[in-house]
């Protein structure tokens, strides 16, 4: 990201849950009141997923709260949402998903230049001995970093 860009939320469970093995953006198809609600802040990434249906992109589960000023054309928060990437992107992610366990999760929402953003990770998920051997490798790394500090 550069100077012009603008971090509104991270999806930190994704990381714990999947590997990652390629990352993309995709620009967003959104209403008045919800580029508002994303301006503020108010959305979230958690169980989000994005799907490919007819060389579309969609993404299903993202929460953006109702705009508070927005009286009646307020948006529906959880409504499933067009990802807009070019034909060759979208190619691209129809050959990787085929593979089985292969599935794109939203990472990061950013604005760009005033522009939503959402930043796609191309993950497969992570078995439960995986999520144990990168939580322990964390905290070793967390305890040579305090003893070092504490060192010097």
């Amino acid at each position: 990201m550069n100077k012009s860009t603008k971090l509104i939320s991270s999806n930190k469970k994704a990381f714990h849950d999947f590997t990652i093995l390629e990352k993309y953006t995709a620009g967003m198809v959104l209403s008045g009141t919800e580029i508002k609600s994303i301006r503020a802040g108010k959305v979230n990434l958690k169980d989000s997923y994005a799907h490919i249906s007819n060389s579309e992109l969609w993404v299903h589960k993202m929460h953006i709260s109702p705009y508070e000023q927005g009286n009646r054309y307020n948006h529906e928060p959880e409504r499933v949402r067009k990802l807009l990437m070019t034909k060759q992107e979208i190619r691209k992610l129809i050959g990787i998903t085929k593979e089985s366990g292969i599935t794109l999760v939203p990472l990061q929402l950013f604005l760009d230049k005033g522009w939503a953003k959402l930043e796609i990770g191309v993950a497969k998920a992570k078995k439960l001995h995986d999520k144990r051997d990168a939580l322990m490798k964390k905290t070793t790394d967390r305890e040579i970093d305090r003893v070092i500090k504490q060192g010097y």
